[in-house]
């Protein structure tokens, strides 16, 4: 599996922060982010259940350039494998 990354929060120390990739391999989107609070897992829980295969993260607000991106990216890598 090749990741492309895309970028890390600039708002936090560097090394532990919310980090998005591009599978090149599938395009899915890989993301790092803060583990959710009890609460927000709470709230998830309303409309389903979180299976030991997944994750609630939280990722902050102004990463969504980056994400933004790494999604035309993705779509990108999509369209170019269907062709």
């Amino acid at each position: 599996m090749a990741l492309l990354f895309f970028g890390k929060d600039l708002h936090t120390n560097g090394d532990d922060c919310p980090t998005v990739w591009v599978d090149e391999a599938t395009a899915d989107l890989v993301i790092q982010g803060w583990k959710a609070d009890e609460k927000t897992q709470e709230e998830c829980l309303t409309v389903g259940h979180i299976p030991e295969t997944e994750a609630v993260v939280r990722i902050p607000a102004r990463m969504v350039p980056q994400i933004r991106k790494a999604c035309d990216e993705a779509e990108q890598q999509q369209r170019s494998a269907v062709r």
